[in-house]
């Protein structure tokens, strides 16, 4: 179970799921495997991520959990200390907490706030300042006004704080407040370049070292598989976050790509019967949705193909500037042959002596 690969890590339960329980098994697979990293996606039906952080953190002893991402919106910024202090406590240090700020649509109608990135910031020097025991006290800012907050313990090493950053203003926020970056999926390789120079010349504007603010991008994973299989995992999931207003054209913004292509696609007829990650869909479904992206759309924002195309997929983002990569749709269950490959071409005195907690040196 020992760690292998700190800098790689993958997505448990993605996408939308009925049972959290196959978790437990993704988990063993992927210490077994070596991988650095889990990292939980928070749904609202059973992908809570405090619930499953706990999970994780009891079912593995190596590798680290982190949440990507919760919402500051959704739970008052104690709770959210709280979740950082005892997920932390029970690894040892193992945990990272990603915040993002989610939908605008969900929170108006939930009656909450919007969460707004100066919203973001106030709540990383608020959990910041709770890890480290002290007692704040009359705070009015944009996360909220608190006469009294207080953790009653310190934390030590407080857990690294990440930020899902689609846009370029959320880039630079990350340069300048968080610990590290998250990505989005389906992010071309000059994509994440040009998030990871927007995130060094934020950190080093606002005095920071620009070496130490991490980008982790997200890399859907397709290796070696049956077509069926693949069309789920890539076009299925492309097509989720494409279909949604304001995620879709992000993408396609920061990949240089058309928006008359996203067009026709949200205009496509299975588009047009609901949200494709709630539907079932025949091969023939995703194969007609396939045909509607530009190949270069998903050649050059996924790994497909065999495990050494899908390593050197993995090399590409790593020289595009990330600092981990998170492999995405695929189980740890469909990767051994691709970290095979991988462990063939890997740097590995790029990686020596590194922590597997994203955010962490």
């Amino acid at each position: 179970m020992a760690i292998r690969f700190p800098e790689l890590g993958f997505y448990t339960l993605p996408g939308r799921v009925s049972d959290p329980r196959p978790m437990l098994d993704e988990l063993a697979d992927a210490e077994r495997l070596g991988l650095g990293s889990a990292w939980i996606s928070e749904r609202q039906d059973v992908k809570e991520a405090a619930v499953l952080s706990g999970a994780a953190t009891v079912a593995t002893r190596e590798m680290a959990i982190a949440v990507g991402v919760t919402n500051p919106n959704t739970r008052h910024p104690v709770m959210t200390a709280a979740i950082g202090s005892t997920a932390s406590s029970l690894g040892g240090g193992r945990f990272a907490l990603g915040l993002g700020r989610g939908f605008a649509m969900r929170s108006d109608m939930w009656g909450l706030p919007r969460v707004t990135r100066a919203m973001l910031a106030d709540n990383v020097h608020l959990l910041r300042r709770l890890w480290a025991g002290e007692k704040v006290m009359g705070h009015d800012g944009p996360a909220g006004k608190f006469a009294y907050l207080s953790l009653d313990c310190t934390v030590d090493p407080p857990p690294p704080l990440l930020v899902a950053a689609l846009g370029p203003k959320s880039q630079e926020l990350g340069g300048r407040v968080f610990d590290g970056i998250l990505l989005h999926s389906h992010w071309t390789d000059a994509a994440v370049a040009a998030c990871a120079a927007r995130a060094r010349g934020a950190a080093e504007r606002a005095g920071r070292d620009p070496g130490a603010v991490q980008v982790w991008s997200c890399l859907v994973v397709a290796c070696d598989l049956p077509e069926e299989v693949e069309l789920r995992h890539v076009v299925r999931r492309m097509t989720s976050y494409m279909q949604i207003p304001g995620y879709g054209e992000l993408i396609v913004d920061a990949n240089g790509w058309d928006r008359a292509v996203l067009d026709r696609l949200r205009a496509h007829p299975v588009c047009q019967r609901g949200l494709v990650d709630a539907m079932q869909l025949s091969a023939d479904d995703l194969r007609s949705l396939r045909d509607v992206y530009p190949d270069s759309w998903l050649r050059e924002s996924n790994a497909v193909g065999s495990p050494e195309q899908c390593a050197r997929r993995i090399a590409d983002q790593f020289a595009a500037g990330a600092a981990g990569v998170v492999l995405h749709a695929s189980a740890p269950r469909e990767m051994g042959r691709l970290l095979d490959a991988w462990a063939a071409i890997r740097p590995a005195e790029r990686f020596a002596g590194r922590s597997p907690v994203p955010g962490r040196s």
